[in-house]
């Protein structure tokens, strides 16, 4: 089949790789035509380009700056996407056949552009559900439920679910409650697509080249928090975490990547002369898959006000390679669920510190890590692995 993806993010060769570029890949693999058009953040791009990537064509439109970027122009961008994006497809991609469209949300603002595709093309649509928004926005207090600002968005929100033929929700609990709170929706075009992954082979480690590097003891017990550190991750919790186990020798605390808050752990560790935490803005592809074998425990964190059952992809990542998860969340999500399921780590309520702090603790000493680390990576290779999110779209084409 001829897939066209839009894709807010995709991340180029060498900067790294997440479940949409696996997801892609996957699909080209299997000998599926795929073209992705993703919007651009300005700062990394000066003009539109179509070229190719990871073995099929990739279309990347500058629209705006999104990530890493404050609330008002985060919005301001949100809301021009759709219009340079449809430019864009147009000039490029016009005169295209496609069977399929592939989209994902964030953004809601997409509804208009994905409903103009899927006329010009006369193709279906499949909506990959990764947040539910503006819900997790009014959760976190950032908007207002009376305000104009939160009826426009969950306006944007109804037409995503409506122009969407087919709805891919993470887990159980996301589809539940996408059909809770959206009585009018036929729940016939609902169906679970987990995040998965492309998994690698080895997950044996023997040297520890990053550590080395990096100043990290070669004998503690090294927790790794990767990838967004913005409000949703509730940094505040990392904070006193770090604060309170700073005299723990045994135990390491590594921060990689970029958001909003990640200032806050930066703050914390100079104001409070914290040795065993270490934050790095960014590492090359290969360094940080390096470093992540050489990690010990995976670190998930959520805000515990959230109502809606977030379900983060880094977990994938922690459990590709064998690492047990920690995780401090909402009592929404049912990530717990599956951290039982695949005995793969520990769970508490974020609005908990203490146990939190506590849980750090005991698992920097525990004699399972190896085996929860185990667990977890058999558990993915049964049930998330990236073939079966391409036999889930195969099946609607062929149908």
């Amino acid at each position: 089949m001829k897939v066209l993806y839009i894709a807010t993010s995709f991340p180029e060769p060498g900067k790294g790789a997440t479940i949409y570029t696996d997801l892609a890949e996957a699909l080209n693999e299997a000998g599926h035509e795929i073209t992705v058009a993703v919007s651009e953040q300005a700062k990394n791009k000066q003009q539109t380009e179509l070229k190719m990537e990871r073995g099929f064509e990739v279309l990347r439109i500058v629209t705006g700056n999104y990530y890493d970027v404050g609330f008002i122009e985060k919005g301001i961008t949100t809301l021009k996407i759709p219009v340079l994006m449809k430019k864009g497809i147009s000039k490029y991609l016009g005169n295209r056949k496609f069977d399929f469209i592939l989209f994902e949300s964030p953004p809601v603002t997409n509804a208009g552009l994905v409903e103009w595709a899927k006329k010009k093309f006369n193709c279906p649509s499949y909506l990959m559900l990764k947040d539910i928004f503006p819900q997790n926005a009014l959760d976190l207090g950032i908007i207002k439920e009376k305000s104009l600002l939160y009826s426009y968005f969950k306006l944007k929100e109804k037409k995503l679910l409506q122009v969407a033929d087919f709805i891919g929700c993470m887990s159980i609990a996301n589809k539940q409650y996408v059909i809770k709170h959206n009585p009018w929706l036929d729940p016939g075009k609902l169906e679970i697509f987990p995040n998965t992954k492309k998994l690698e082979g080895n997950i044996i480690i023997n040297e520890f080249p990053m550590r080395d590097k990096l100043g990290i003891p070669s004998k503690a017990c090294v927790f790794l928090f990767g990838g967004n550190m913005g409000r949703p991750q509730y940094i505040e919790l990392l904070c006193e975490a770090i604060k309170e186990c700073k005299d723990e020798t045994q135990l390491f605390f590594l921060f990689i990547g970029r958001g909003t808050d990640r200032h806050k752990l930066e703050k914390a560790i100079i104001e409070n002369d914290v040795k065993n935490a270490l934050v790095i803005e960014n590492l090359p592809r290969e360094e940080y898959e390096q470093i992540t074998k050489e990690c010990d425990v995976g670190l998930i964190v959520l805000d515990p006000r959230f109502t809606i059952p977030n379900y983060p992809s880094r977990i994938l990542s922690y459990m590709e390679y064998g690492k047990p998860v920690l995780a401090a969340t909402d009592r929404s999500t049912d990530l717990k669920e599956l951290i039982e399921d695949a005995l793969c780590g520990m769970w508490v309520w974020s609005g908990d510190k203490e146990s939190f702090i506590k849980e750090i603790k005991e698992i920097s000493k525990s004699k399972s890590l190896t085996a929860m680390g185990q667990n977890g990576r058999e558990y993915i290779e049964e049930h998330f692995n990236v073939r079966h999110s391409v036999e889930l779209l195969e099946n609607h084409f062929n149908e």
